[in-house]
């Protein structure tokens, strides 16, 4: 099958996807806010470059598109229909990367938590749970 977009379109439409501050990611920093968590974002330092870190608590949150790192919803299974084995390639090359990331950071004593793009779509209560148990600071005064 053909692909709709020319070449040079379809080259274009990809490289306007971001890496920082998706639409995802906004949703988690904006929950964390909600929460009364403080933060920073994007630490090149730490494997990965996660992008949500608490450094006083050596915790890190990563925001993973699901078709990106092949999650095991919907969205991840999609399967091109141009180009398919490149994709499948950058795909798994993607997965590859971020196994080697999560072990380097557990290595330095780092915990993680991945947030997958699907868990932002619907249930907000659910993943403002999940973040809550993560980062397990119950108290105010130690959100910092």
């Amino acid at each position: 099958m053909t692909d709709v977009l020319t070449k040079k379109q379809r080259s274009f439409n990809m490289s306007s996807i971001r890496a920082k501050n998706t639409k995802p990611e906004l949703i988690v920093r904006s929950v964390l806010s909600k929460l009364g968590f403080r933060y920073r974002l994007h630490k090149k330092l730490l494997p990965g470059n996660p992008d949500i870190v608490f450094l006083k608590h050596k915790k890190v949150i990563f925001v993973n598109g699901c078709y990106w790192h092949m999650h095991k919803c919907k969205y991840g299974k999609v399967i091109p229909k141009t180009n398919s084995r490149f994709w499948k390639d950058k795909r798994l090359s993607n997965k590859k990367r971020d196994k080697i990331n999560y072990a380097a950071l557990k290595k330095i004593g780092w915990k993680k938590l991945i947030v997958w793009e699907c868990e932002t779509k619907n249930n907000i209560k659910k993943l403002t749970r999940k973040i809550d148990d993560y980062l397990e600071i119950k108290s105010d005064a130690n959100r910092n």
